[in-house]
């Protein structure tokens, strides 16, 4: 194994968390986490409802806020999103006059996104109700909890990304050798 190869480190018992013999969905960390989404998703929804705004039109609609100067193809990218889904939501957010797209005087090949007064009015409520709805799901968790819980899902982030890029995509993945390991950050 060369330098660069990824380490999997094993649990303090010398196995692995998940064990096929033993898997169960309910006790999946993406199954639960999936979930845990889906939900939020659902609260918010229900709450931006009053502006006609679902996930997919309000996630792209926020994120034109913190981004003003940008195009449909990056957006789907900064979003994950596929063009043609970011399209249509444009499409719908576009109709209820919260966006604009105006050809750029440079380049007349690309469209900028522009959010209407009412769209940055709409856009700038996606935060108060994202928090409210998070915090709802995270009732009885002390802030500690919170941030320890943010940490793992950083991290379980990160290990997704390096296993995307890493040199054996073509090969079935080994836990043995194939998983990167990201410590926990040091706390003082």
């Amino acid at each position: 194994m060369h330098s660069d190869s990824p380490v999997v480190i094993p649990d303090d018992e010398g196995t692995y968390f998940y064990q096929p013999n033993e898997y169960t969905p309910t006790q999946s960390a993406g199954f639960l986490m999936r979930r845990v989404l889906s939900s939020i998703l659902q609260q918010a929804d229900a709450q931006l409802e009053v502006h006609g705004l679902t996930y997919v039109q309000w996630l792209p609609l926020y994120k034109l806020l913190l981004c003003a100067d940008t195009t449909n193809a990056q957006l789907a990218k900064d979003l994950g999103m596929d063009p043609a889904s970011v399209t249509r939501a444009l499409d719908r957010i576009e109709a209820k006059g919260l966006l604009r797209r105006e050809r750029s005087t440079s380049d007349r090949r690309v469209v900028h996104l522009v959010l209407t007064d009412e769209g940055r009015r709409i856009a700038a409520e996606v935060p108060r109700v994202l928090s409210r709805v998070l915090n709802c799901h995270l009732a009885g968790f002390s802030h500690d909890e919170c941030r320890a819980m943010v940490s793992m899902l950083q991290r379980m982030i990160i290990n997704g990304e390096a296993m995307r890029s890493s040199p054996s995509d073509d090969a079935p993945m080994r836990p043995d050798t194939d998983c990167l390991v990201h410590p926990a950050p040091h706390q003082s």
